[in-house]
């Protein structure tokens, strides 16, 4: 049994002739369970084992929402300034660098315009993998364009938020997108265009104290997050036990603030009959 021996020591394949493990073939859910990441794209990016909702960004979103993915991106180049000069444990124009290296993304938001089931939809995404899904002073700004846009065309509006709330970074600016966006939906209410909000995995601080709750409809996947302080803060804040599942999407489905959960598969012929139903207009198949 010879060559069970090994005539040389140590390891002889070189570096460039090492053959890595290719990464993201698997999904491990919170739960446990494991999925090949082909069959959960091809699955909404939802676990089929325990319909876990897999968090995702605005390009995921735009493919299942948007016919055959065709979109007109709007504002795109939009990016953030340094205006309070603000430093934490990096300078925040380093930050922003950062992230838009790493995500290929220019903020925390993209807004498009496209078909949805044969008519136009406007939607605003957030993505949480941009500074946390922040919203600062070009959050506010490219959804408020967007919903001008919605506005001037008379087109129904979609907001998607995936957030952890105001962006520090920017102080007082970002909370005085709370304002900003909550007047731009107003005016699309008065001029009866559709706003559909959807609350995902999280939504929570300034999102939530905004737009995220301002739909004419406000719907959410199964098992988000949704809340304006942290369950920790609030417990002890107000100094008493939380009920089991708050600040869940069903929590919130079960006390009023929410219309309906929807499983991702099925938002798009949701959301499209809403807006059939809203506009007085024969149910799309």
């Amino acid at each position: 049994m010879s060559w069970f021996k090994r005539k040389d020591k140590g390891i002889q394949t070189s570096t460039e002739e090492k053959k890595d493990t290719p990464k993201g073939l698997w999904y491990k859910s919170p739960t446990g369970k494991v999925v090949d990441t082909k069959e959960l794209e091809q699955n909404y990016y939802v676990s089929p084992e325990d319909g876990y909702h897999v968090r995702i960004g605005s390009k995921e979103y735009f493919e299942i929402l948007f016919d055959d993915n065709k979109f007109k991106e709007l504002d795109a180049g939009l990016s953030s300034k340094d205006p309070l000069k603000f430093e934490d444990t990096k300078k925040y124009p380093d930050r922003l660098k950062a992230a838009q290296e790493k995500t290929n993304l220019t903020d925390a938001v993209r807004t498009a315009v496209g078909k949805s089931k044969g008519n136009d939809l406007v939607i605003a995404c957030m993505d949480f993998s941009f500074i946390g899904g922040s919203m600062g002073s070009v959050v506010g700004e490219k959804i408020a364009r967007a919903a001008d846009y919605a506005l001037k065309k008379k087109i129904p509006f979609m907001i998607i938020s995936k957030s952890g709330g105001a962006r520090m970074m920017e102080a007082a600016l970002s909370l005085m997108q709370l304002a900003k966006t909550s007047v731009k939906l107003a005016q699309l209410a008065d001029a009866k265009v559709p706003y559909i909000s959807l609350c995902t995995d999280p939504t929570t601080g300034g999102t939530t104290a905004s737009f995220a709750m301002l739909g004419d409809i406000n719907i959410s996947e199964p098992g988000a997050l949704i809340g304006f302080a942290g369950p920790r803060i609030v417990r002890d804040t107000t100094g008493k036990e939380l009920p089991e599942g708050f600040q869940t999407s069903e929590f919130l489905l079960e006390h009023g603030f929410l219309d309906f959960i929807t499983h991702r598969k099925h938002l798009k012929d949701k959301v499209n009959q809403y807006i059939d139903l809203i506009s007085n207009q024969p149910l799309r198949a």
